[in-house]
């Protein structure tokens, strides 16, 4: 949906507190009537764009998973895959870290994050049966605990990523091969 695309990019600019449906209309192809016709609030649009983004972004190494044949191809096509989305969508990252933390505080958030963290620890576990599977090893970690070691390295990256550490690419790879490879040993 268009709206929801055009809210996404005004709010990864901005930030939720600093974004208004105004402010969203100034920036995209719409007005604030045909915002308000489509959503009730800024929060409604907000869960629309963030659940539309990480409905995608939980596939996004589906491809990875399915086309590796050996542990070794999968480790790397996941650490690159990594590297790439932190450089691609950083400020799309930096807004479902934004709106995850709001979500703690914000009742309205809660139902679309919890829901969206599922997404995105279900695509983490696919990845660590995958490589089981490739490396006839068991994952000695839960789908919360692998997924929460991810996660961790992830937006650890992407702060220093946004700060311009030009290294925090290649070390969230780093990390990522050194997770996956411990998980086989």
């Amino acid at each position: 949906m268009a709206l929801a695309g055009a809210a996404l990019e005004t709010l990864a600019e901005l930030g939720y507190a600093r974004t208004s449906l105004r402010d969203i209309a100034d920036k995209s192809d719409f007005t604030h009537g045909v915002l308000h016709y489509y959503f009730k609030d800024k929060t409604d649009l907000i869960c629309c764009a963030m659940r539309q983004y990480k409905a995608v972004c939980a596939t996004r190494y589906d491809q990875v998973t399915i086309r590796a044949e050996t542990p070794g191809e999968l480790i790397e096509g996941v650490a690159a895959k990594l590297a790439e989305t932190l450089r691609e969508d950083a400020l799309t990252h930096r807004l479902w870290y934004d709106l995850r933390a709001q979500a703690m505080f914000e009742e309205a958030f809660q139902a679309d994050v919890v829901e969206i963290d599922q997404r995105l620890e279900n695509m983490v576990w696919r990845i660590g049966a995958r490589l089981s599977e490739l490396s006839g090893r068991a994952i000695g970690l839960s789908p919360a605990a692998l997924y929460g070691l991810f996660d961790g390295i992830f937006q650890r990256s992407l702060l220093r990523h946004l700060t311009g550490e030009a290294a925090a690419s290649a070390e969230l790879q780093e990390e990522a091969r050194r997770i996956l490879t411990t998980l086989i040993r």
